[in-house]
């Protein structure tokens, strides 16, 4: 395997021990780099690391310090830090096994490649795999990269399996505090009903590759623009968009959803807005038109 093993231990099941590499399993995608430029000379600004009094240090007098108390460090060698004990930087130990749905989407931070260590793993991976899929359950344990502990998941994922790090609880900011204002109110029928009518429109398969950073593209040609107008600024034209907030009610949201399945190419829409009663304060809105009765034979 041509790219370089991001961490390298085994899997712990009970008494039996997995030989196992581990590869990250995304990679960034395309980015536009900016860099701070000094404008009068047009060169780049570059940084120094600089003590109070002293002035630019080098690199080698730099060492890692933790500070106990205001302004009092203890200072740590990096081979010091490396030979910290914990069994977990060569070892996960799967201690729980959990239903995928009981770990909440915010826990899930990176995902990794696992893959056997070499042939006489295999079976043993193999075995694990199957279980984990047979019994639709998530193995749980703790591993150390790069100079953390973290809590994983391992599940499996066709011919192999991926492990997931997962934020602890403190990490993840409590939804309520964030929802609390949200009314606790039931959504009306009508409306309810047009809305599931355009998710099933709109419902396919996922394919990723059909998903792109537009805002890249958009930057790119942003640099490409201010590239040929030679520094001119150039500001793109915003009368046109969507306002960000909108004062819309009922009525509104009901028309809106009537009108976006009746875009070109929808599928024809059902009557599921009919109101059952009129709303409150308002007048009744006119009958339907009956349909022609049918011809009898």
């Amino acid at each position: 395997m041509a790219a370089r093993a991001y961490w390298q231990g085994q899997i712990r099941l009970a008494l039996v021990s997995i030989p196992v590499e581990i590869y990250t399993a995304t990679k960034s995608g395309a980015q536009i780099s900016f860099k701070q430029i000094h404008e009068p000379t047009g060169k780049p600004i570059h940084y120094e690391k600089v003590v109070t009094g002293v002035g630019p240090v080098d690199t080698d007098e730099i060492m890692k310090g933790f500070e106990y108390e205001k302004g009092e460090f203890v200072l740590l060698e990096q081979d010091e830090i490396d030979a910290v004990k914990l069994e977990s930087k060569k070892t996960l130990e799967l201690t729980q096994f959990v239903d995928a749905a009981e770990i909440d989407v915010l826990y899930y931070e990176k995902p990794y490649f696992v893959v056997p260590a070499d042939e006489l793993a295999e079976e043993a991976f193999i075995v694990l795999r199957e279980a984990l899929r047979r019994t639709k359950k998530v193995g749980l344990g703790q591993l150390a990269m790069r100079g953390r502990e973290y809590v994983v998941s391992l599940k499996p994922c066709g011919r192999g399996m991926v492990l997931e790090t997962l934020r602890y609880a403190d990490e993840v900011n409590k939804a309520q505090g964030y929802f609390r204002d949200i009314p606790d109110a039931k959504p009306d029928e009508d409306l309810m009903e047009l809305a599931q009518a355009l998710i099933e429109k709109k419902t396919g398969a996922f394919h990723p590759q059909d998903f792109h950073d537009r805002y890249v593209d958009a930057l790119k040609e942003l640099v490409e623009r201010k590239r040929r107008a030679k520094g001119r600024k150039i500001i793109e034209d915003t009368s046109d968009e969507p306002a960000g907030r909108s004062g819309s009610n009922v009525v509104d949201l009901m028309a809106a959803l009537k009108k976006s399945m009746e875009k070109p190419g929808a599928a024809p829409a059902k009557d599921t807005a009919r109101a059952k009663k009129p709303a409150a304060g308002k007048a009744p809105a006119a009958p339907a038109k009956k349909p022609a009765a049918k011809k009898r034979a």
